[in-house]
């Protein structure tokens, strides 16, 4: 088999809006080293970190919200300081094109990965690397992925849009529920419920037999309640107090405080996500004098996204995909995703 030099992509070319996304026809294929596996890339999602990193929101001269950011910075990734060009994408779905024997890995096989591949060392336990900010990710049409990283999917009766669908939100959200230790028979509140990892933690919740409620837009309460919710939340709702064992949330801001309320004595709180503001105020005697417990989760164990793979292949779990684009129409649909007006996921194919 012959494999074409160049390949096309969306090159990042700096911290910005859309300007910043570059099209490319003349992207070097890359060639894989041993323990390496070259994927032809079969969809990708599209999610708020993808355009987080654009926008440098996760440096810490930024205070506002993810739709708010109009200032320069300098190191705006996951890690710091991204190396430009770079190609995002943290959600890939591919076929795998080439591998070495020593990979476990043949051509043909249908694979995915997590957006945040574990990377840890001394001193530091949970450290990770992301898909798409530190290493080149799938919005082109060749992604070149360790091994270690890469979990078969080809027995799973999902398509390729819906498994290019499940890393990032499902990861995110399986982390989280892992994190907070959620069970059957507990009492769950999610925010940004109609989102991607809002959906999927719906989903993966009651799943594990619990109550869920979501806090989401009226328009969108409906498909909040397919996936598996009990009850919704407007948005600009009061929320009952000492009410819910697990608060799951990706939101933050301003309501931050009525979150922790919104907790039972003991409760915990879960967090990987903060596009309403990440500076957030709370009374501290309603969480220690209540024993609340706050998890921040971005490390993601290798059993969490394991888990979800033996789901993937059993089809126990089913992302909602609202619309897909071709990869050319990336700014698109990063506007579509930021408008907020269709539930779940959207879905880029090369």
């Amino acid at each position: 088999m012959t494999l074409p030099k160049t390949m096309s992509g969306v090159f990042l070319t700096c911290h910005g809006g859309p300007e910043a996304l570059e099209w490319r026809d003349d992207i070097p294929v890359p060639t894989p080293a041993p323990g390496q596996v070259l994927v032809r890339v079969a969809a990708a999602g599209v999610n708020n970190t993808d355009i987080n990193t654009r926008i440098g929101w996760y440096s810490s001269d930024v205070t506002g919200a993810t739709d708010a950011v109009d200032q320069e910075v300098e190191a705006g990734g996951w890690g710091g300081a991204l190396n430009f060009p770079r190609i995002q994408g943290g959600d890939l779905c591919g076929i795998v094109e080439i591998a070495g024997p020593e990979t476990g890995f043949t051509p043909g096989q249908r694979v995915t990965c997590p957006i945040n591949l574990p990377r840890p060392r001394p001193g530091n336990p949970t450290g990770f690397i992301v898909l798409g900010s530190e290493i080149d990710g799938a919005f082109a049409q060749y992604c070149l992925v360790q091994a270690d990283d890469l979990y078969d999917v080809s027995a799973s009766p999902l398509s390729d849009n819906e498994i290019a669908a499940i890393p990032c939100a499902f990861g995110t959200a399986e982390a989280m529920l892992t994190r907070s230790g959620v069970t059957a028979g507990q009492k769950v509140l999610i925010t940004g419920a109609s989102g991607g990892v809002g959906l999927a933690a719906v989903q993966l919740a009651a799943l594990r037999g619990a109550s869920v409620w979501g806090v989401t837009g009226a328009a969108k309460a409906e498909a909040v309640k397919s996936q598996g919710a009990t009850a919704t939340f407007n948005r600009d709702a009061s929320l009952p107090t000492d009410m819910f064992d697990v608060v799951i949330d990706v939101v933050g801001g301003p309501a931050w405080a009525d979150l922790i309320l919104a907790l039972k004595p003991g409760g915990l709180y879960a967090v990987a996500g903060a596009i309403a503001g990440p500076i957030v105020q709370a009374d501290l005697r309603d969480i220690y004098l209540r024993d609340i417990t706050i998890h921040g989760s971005t490390h993601q164990p290798f059993e969490v996204f394991g888990r979800l793979v033996e789901l993937m292949n059993a089809g126990r779990i089913k992302p909602l995909i609202s619309k897909t684009y071709p990869l050319k129409d990336i700014a698109t649909a990063q506007e579509d995703f930021q408008s907020k007006t269709f539930p779940g996921k959207l879905v880029l194919v090369p």
